[in-house]
């Protein structure tokens, strides 16, 4: 899997250049320019708008006491369409305005909800040597003069 990913990010500006060469051979350089900062400019309003919607709907999960995974998948899939949107190249353009569109981030929630299983789990604290003493004992203040102190008497 992890080759898998290597030669993706190898092959990736490879294929955004070759896109760049045909796009630009079939519509002209200066349109060419133009369709990328306009889709840029596209993505950043889509990107705006849809991750103030999921900054929502992560609150409205949280005040109403429930887990917020869809809201955090969608949050993390807004975050990959807006580094997609970064890079320069109509690939990645593509891929980000697809992540952008609620309908497919509900299609790749559902395709991995059900291979992905969520199990909760709490960590607490516990003194094996005397579980009836306080976890914090009180603190005194520094007193100066004292011995221990440095620089006290």
């Amino acid at each position: 899997m992890a080759r898998l990913i290597l030669w993706g990010f190898a092959a990736l500006p490879l294929v955004e250049i070759a896109l760049f060469i045909v796009v630009g051979r079939a519509i002209g350089l200066l349109p060419t320019l133009l369709l990328v900062i306009l889709a840029a400019l596209a993505g950043g309003l889509l990107l705006r708008q849809q991750g103030l919607g999921a900054i929502a709907r992560l609150r409205s999960s949280v005040d109403g006491g429930t887990v917020p995974g869809r809201a955090m998948f969608d949050a993390m899939l807004i975050g990959v369409a807006a580094m997609l949107l970064v890079l320069p190249g109509f690939l990645s353009d593509a891929v980000a305005l697809a992540l952008l569109v609620p309908g497919v981030r509900s299609l790749i929630f559902e395709a991995l909800r059900k291979r992905v299983r969520v199990v909760e789990t709490t960590t607490t604290y516990r003194r094996h040597a005397d579980p009836g003493a306080p976890l914090l004992e009180e603190e005194t203040p520094a007193d100066p003069d004292e011995k221990h102190w440095p620089g006290g008497r």
